[in-house]
């Protein structure tokens, strides 16, 4: 459940700053000084790189996932 959740998470992240939703955020509407932050391209890539960060952390779960099981299988023996 956990892996699902960071998979999601990561490929939003890493999808959606680049998007035309990024450039439509209620927040930037709602606090104009804000629009240049969330406009700046550093920031694009910060969030995007967080993506990537949640992406490693899934496929690094899902890794332990199968090892673990395939350690198992090969005990019951």
């Amino acid at each position: 459940m956990l892996v699902a959740f960071f998979l999601e998470v990561g490929l939003l992240l890493i999808v959606v700053p680049w998007s035309a939703f990024w450039d439509r955020n209620y927040f930037a509407a709602a606090w104009p000084p804000l629009r240049p932050i969330l406009g700046n391209y550093f920031v694009r890539g910060a969030v995007t790189g967080v993506g990537l960060i949640n992406l490693y952390a899934a496929f690094a779960d899902l890794m332990l996932i199968f090892t673990h099981r395939h350690d198992g299988a090969s005990t019951e023996r």
